[in-house]
């Protein structure tokens, strides 16, 4: 077999193998509600040892992977930092910035196949809470699909992160407001995922029943009955900081979050 044929074997096999998959997916996905699969890399990049030094110290979540979800972990946290700039606000980006921001995102879409997503592009670090010249106010953190960024302030962000029993997770708020944006707008498996699992959430917003029962069991701090983006951010939070709670309490709307994201309890064991 010539060269050219067998490069035109090859393409033609995975041209094929390509659109099976578009086929095949969405009914799996229909089924069962998550992708064919999540983790597959080509080359798995590594951390360097100062940066995974960071994730052992600070990144409880990290620390409790199997060593073969700490190498995907440590990948995403590479393709993260690759894809979108952080830039410093009256401040310097640190190592332990880029590592801590990274891994908040990398945790919360661990079961997503395309975490990767483009509503924003930027990362701005403030210091401390900062004045937003769109609406006026003081700020801790924001995201802003306009101009695609994500806004920190530092102080706040270590805290929430530090911080890991008061449901309070700044990282996991803000990228929250970037998962549902991204729902709303994309039709990759992950967007579909997310957004069926997230009609069900919402459900409990919505409800006035449901709801009832959400304010008389006062798990969720009364900022989550804003509006939906709010009460998605703050139930994320309490997801990942007080999740026995949460299952105990409210165990419907747990698996609901869990299928959303796709997360599976075994990432941890």
């Amino acid at each position: 077999m010539s060269v050219q044929v067998f490069i035109s074997v090859l393409f033609g096999t995975l041209f094929l193998l390509l659109f099976i998959f578009r086929i095949v997916e969405p009914a799996y996905i229909l089924l069962f509600n998550k992708p064919l699969y999540i983790h597959w890399y080509f080359y798995s990049k590594k951390l360097k040892s100062s940066q995974r030094q960071i994730l052992v110290n600070d990144f409880p979540f990290y620390n409790r992977l199997s060593n073969k979800r700490k190498k995907y972990f440590e990948h995403r946290i590479n393709e993260f930092i690759a894809k979108y700039e952080f830039i410093a606000k009256e401040t310097v980006i640190t190592e332990q910035m880029q590592m801590l921001i990274a891994g908040t995102y990398v945790m919360l879409t661990f079961g997503m196949r395309n975490y990767l997503v483009n509503v924003f592009n930027k990362i701005i670090i403030y210091p401390s809470s900062y004045f937003s010249t769109v609406n006026q106010v003081s700020h801790k953190g924001e995201f802003n699909p306009k101009m695609k960024a994500i806004v920190f302030s530092w102080d706040d962000f270590i805290l929430g992160h530090l911080t890991s029993n008061d449901n309070v997770n700044l990282g996991l708020h803000e990228f929250s407001h970037v998962l549902h944006f991204h729902g709303l707008k994309s039709n990759d498996s992950s967007a579909i995922i997310f957004f069926d699992a997230f009609n069900e959430v919402i459900k409990y917003y919505n409800d006035p029943v449901l709801i009832n029962e959400l304010t008389q069991k006062k798990y969720f701090r009364l900022y989550a009955y804003e509006n939906q983006f709010e009460f998605l951010s703050v139930i994320l939070e309490h997801f990942f900081e007080t999740p026995i709670i949460f299952k105990t309490t409210h165990p419907e709307l747990y698996v609901h979050i869990s299928k959303m994201i796709n997360f599976k309890e075994d990432y941890l064991k």
